[in-house]
């Protein structure tokens, strides 16, 4: 069980157990007529998956080593940044949705409106036609835009473009400067600290790949039992009070055995 965490432990560990998974559910789906076309679009993701496990193999280069570990503190950094986001995009996405759209109650369209549209507005795509245009010809149905509380809409799209584009943004690129900063200042020691884990790894690892891999395995498992059956062999067999009696003569017990101070004739 130790050696299971430690093995999930390691980030590149689980994306191999996220990529064989993958590949189960796939080649699963794929044989089943009624799931195919699920089928493919898991083994679309998985093949992704398989593909960014690459990356590992440059831990080995002395530049590109580094560079690895930069990205994975990255992410953390997007992490938190995302914390943020989120915060102002359900915030703004909610209000809109009930300022422009009170009375469309369709569900892909809320999660559409609340989430994904502000995400977009992030990078410049504003729906105007919405925001400021003139009622359409369908007045009052449920999916036109009310244009009662426009003004309103049009401020919170600024304060949400101001603190998104301006302060979060320049947050996160001073995140990302500071890690990169701190990652390169010591990229030599990161290099071969990963260059050790990497040798070890592969050092422990089966010669043959999969599905040869498979007989790997099971020299392994004869070598452990024929290493078991010689440790038994060698085991010398402890000795019992039936086999006889001592050798010695029992001159070793007497030996030790303790004396009186006055002798044995008191």
């Amino acid at each position: 069980m130790k050696k299971f965490a430690l093995y999930v432990g390691d980030h590149w560990n689980k994306c191999d157990m996220v990529a064989i998974f993958l590949f189960i559910v796939g080649v699963t789906c794929r044989v089943l007529p009624s799931a195919f076309e699920a089928g493919r679009t898991v083994l679309a993701v998985d093949f992704m998956v398989f593909t960014l496990r690459l990356i590992h193999i440059f831990a080995v280069h002395k530049q590109l080593g580094p560079k690895i570990i930069i990205v994975e503190r990255m992410m953390k950094d997007v992490f938190f940044f995302l914390f943020f986001l989120s915060v102002w995009l359900v915030a703004y996405g909610v209000t809109t949705q009930a300022l422009l759209h009170p009375h469309d109650g369709r569900p892909e369209w809320l999660f559409r409106r609340v989430l994904y549209r502000p995400y977009l507005q992030i990078f410049g795509q504003i729906p105007l036609d919405e925001i400021d245009g003139q009622q359409a010809a369908g007045e009052g149905s449920a999916t036109c835009p009310n244009l009662y509380a426009n003004w309103l809409v049009i401020l919170l799209l600024v304060t949400f473009l101001l603190v998104t584009n301006v302060l979060l943004m320049n947050l996160l690129i001073a995140m990302f400067s500071y890690t990169f900063q701190v990652v390169q200042g010591n990229a030599d020691t990161f290099w071969k600290f990963q260059r050790y884990h990497l040798i070890v790894e592969y050092h422990e690892r089966p010669a043959l790949a999969p599905p040869f891999i498979l007989l790997s395995h099971l020299s392994l498992v004869l070598k452990r039992l024929f290493r078991k059956g010689a440790e038994q062999r060698r085991r010398p067999v402890p000795c019992s009070a039936s086999q006889g009696p001592d050798p010695s003569g029992g001159l070793v017990a007497a030996r030790h055995a303790p004396q009186h101070p006055w002798g044995h004739h008191w």
